[in-house]
């Protein structure tokens, strides 16, 4: 059976201020032309269809539409909730449209009823794993502890143990929108930390014969088996390295997983510069730069005048400018946000809280109300995105 492996489109997304929704609709144009150039039997998308709860009507239309058009080219689909989705929304009609093969798995109990669809050697059970808040799963999977490896063990655990019903032989393809171990993040995907910890183990996914993967957005291999597909698009500038494609994925009669990456089509390049503005304005070697997105840092150790103004007049397309005065790593007015950077909110907390006690730390007890205080903030903005 063959499968085009896809996720987080987050329709209704910009990039910096700038409307992403022709960029979006290409990128559909060029999914159902996959399709059909590589005679795919099945789409799936892993979670993260919109880029909120209450996407705009412009984002609704195109799914409407690519929804449509993969239903008349008589190619089904397999859809998740992601943690940007109102799974509540999105699920609105799955009954009847997935009378069209259209299937959206975004109710967590229902994890363990599979979308069933066979080809020349047999059946291949789909299982849709929506985002699984913990606080908010945990009493449907009777798990334990509310933590994402608890959660998803619990689902795949049913998982598992529907397929094991099932005749000998049926492959399997389980569908999650998560943060696995081994995976690289970006700064484009919200955070999903709970009791300070995101990432679940690659093992969870054990006994199926493909996982396909949503939330980060960087495509990438944790396991021959374990796959993310990553965003169609770059939504940050930590994303201008990423070769932006979805997986082609070929199952064979013994399950057995053969991966080819398709590439999607490139809006406009990204690119990161650095250094003082007049070496940015005068490089040559930045000429390959000109067309693309602009993400500039100067290092200039005085802010130059008009830096943006100046730097639009060579690179058009300039939308983010950071400053970082070139400064000795001692020198104590280094940014208060460079020291920041790639901190997490518990860390920054603890370290504030050393700070006004004069340098005495936090201790285990005030680390787990602090960490507490953090995962409920997450789950009340979770359940108003729900319910909004």
């Amino acid at each position: 059976m063959r499968i085009l492996h896809t996720s987080d489109w987050h329709l209704g997304r910009s990039f910096h201020r700038v409307p992403l929704i022709e960029a979006q609709a290409a990128y559909l144009d060029h999914l159902v032309a996959t399709v059909r150039a590589h005679a795919v039997d099945v789409v799936l998308v892993a979670g993260d269809v919109y880029d909120r709860a209450v996407p705009p009507l412009v984002a609704v239309q195109l799914f409407d539409d690519a929804l449509h058009r993969l239903a008349a080219e008589g190619v089904p689909a397999v859809m998740i909730s992601g943690n940007h989705d109102s799974a509540r929304r999105l699920g609105v009609g799955a009954g009847l449209i997935g009378r069209a093969g259209i299937h959206l798995r975004t109710d967590p109990a229902h994890c363990a009823t599979p979308v069933v669809l066979a080809d020349t050697h047999g059946d291949v059970a789909f299982y849709g794993l929506p985002y699984l808040e913990p606080a908010l799963v945990k009493d449907v999977f009777k798990a334990e502890r509310a933590g994402h490896e608890a959660v998803l063990t619990a689902a795949m655990d049913r998982v598992r143990a529907d397929l094991a019903e099932r005749p000998e032989g049926t492959r399997s393809v389980v569908l999650a929108h998560a943060f696995v171990a081994g995976g690289e993040p970006s700064d484009s995907e919200r955070d999903i930390t709970v009791g300070g910890v995101a990432a679940v183990p690659a093992g969870v996914f054990d006994g199926v014969d493909y996982a396909a993967l949503g939330h980060l957005h960087g495509c990438q291999t944790v396991t021959e088996r374990v796959r993310y597909s990553g965003s169609p698009l770059a939504y940050s500038f930590s994303e201008a390295d990423h070769r932006k494609t979805m997986w082609l994925i070929d199952l064979d009669a013994a399950g057995t997983v053969a991966a080819e990456r398709i590439d999607c089509p490139v809006p406009r390049p990204l690119a990161r510069l650095r250094g003082r503005l007049d070496t940015l304005l005068e490089d040559p070697a930045l000429d390959r730069h000109e067309n693309a997105w602009v993400e500039a840092t100067l290092t200039d150790p005085v802010r130059p005048a008009e830096p943006m103004a100046r730097l639009t007049e060579r690179f058009p397309h300039t939308l983010s400018l950071v400053f970082e005065p070139e400064r000795a790593p001692e020198d104590p007015h280094t940014s208060y946000a460079r020291r920041l950077r790639g901190r997490d909110d518990q860390s920054i907390a603890e370290d504030f809280v050393a700070h006004v006690r004069g340098g005495t730390g936090t201790d285990a007890h005030e680390r787990s109300v602090l960490r507490s205080a953090f995962d409920h903030v997450r789950v009340d903005d979770s359940v108003r995105e729900v319910n909004r």
